[in-house]
């Protein structure tokens, strides 16, 4: 992170900080990768980044396929917060991307135990498709 207090040059408080996050969320969106991660690198030198943030990079990466950038990103998440979900269910994805299938199964079998449907139906599906 940058020993510049950009936030301060720039005069930017919480709102513009949301709304760059918007902004790299519409690039997401539309499929325009790398301007998205251009936008989140941006984020993390204005301010600490999010678990949210890291998640979301992760998940770009994957996407492109870059399985080894992808776990940098969601290990980072899930260091800020661990029980994350989104960015666990993704790890596992990143994981069998990297053929690392042992591993990534175990995980997918936990998250089939989490409180939220979305998530344990998708490691649900996943444990499904690779057993």
């Amino acid at each position: 992170m940058s020993q510049i207090p950009w936030q301060e040059v720039l005069g930017w408080g919480h709102k513009e900080l949301t709304d760059l996050r918007y902004v790299a969320y519409a690039y997401i969106q539309q499929g325009i990768y790398d301007v998205a991660l251009t936008v989140f690198e941006a984020l993390a030198v204005l301010t600490p980044p999010t678990a949210y943030d890291f998640q979301t990079m992760g998940a770009v990466y994957l996407q492109l396929g870059n399985g080894l950038k992808s776990l940098e990103y969601l290990d980072k998440a899930l260091k800020i917060e661990p029980s994350h979900l989104p960015s666990q269910l993704n790890r596992a994805k990143a994981l069998f991307l990297l053929g690392y299938r042992k591993q990534a199964l175990n995980q997918t079998i936990e998250l089939e135990k989490c409180n939220s449907p979305e998530i344990a139906s998708q490691a649900a599906a996943l444990t499904l498709s690779y057993r």
